[in-house]
C-alpha cells in the first residue's frame, strides 16, 4: 500500500466519511466517487494534485500530508495545520529554540 492510499484511508476513517461521501464532497461526480475513492484508497490509481488539493481540504489536512512517510511528522504536518495563529507562532518559536 502506498503511502498516500494509507494516509488517505486514515484520514477518511478519522473524518467519519465514507468513501462515497468524501469523493463527493472532494467534487468528484456522484456517479463514480466512492470507485475512485476506493481506488486511490487501494493504491490502484493516484489522484491529481488538484483533487489532492480538494480531497485536503474536505478533510482540513495540508496536502502534504498524504506524502509524508514518518508518522509522527505526519502528526505534526496535521496538528500545524489545525492548529489555530497564536498555537502556531506558539510551535514556530519551539521550533526555532530546539534547531
Amino acid at each position: 500500500m502506498s503511502v498516500f492510499a494509507k494516509r488517505l484511508k486514515e484520514a477518511r476513517k478519522i473524518a467519519g466519511l465514507s468513501q462515497e461521501k468524501l469523493g463527493v464532497a472532494a467534487g468528484i461526480d456522484e456517479m463514480s466517487a466512492s470507485a475512485r475513492m476506493n481506488q486511490y484508497e487501494r493504491g490502484k490509481h493516484d489522484p491529481d494534485y488538484l483533487t489532492v488539493m480538494r480531497i485536503a481540504k474536505v478533510l482540513h489536512v495540508p496536502e502534504g500530508y498524504f506524502y509524508t512517510m514518518d508518522d509522527e511528522a505526519a502528526w505534526l504536518a496535521v496538528t500545524f495545520h489545525r492548529a489555530s495563529p497564536q498555537a502556531r507562532e506558539q510551535i514556530i518559536a519551539v521550533a526555532r529554540s530546539i534547531s
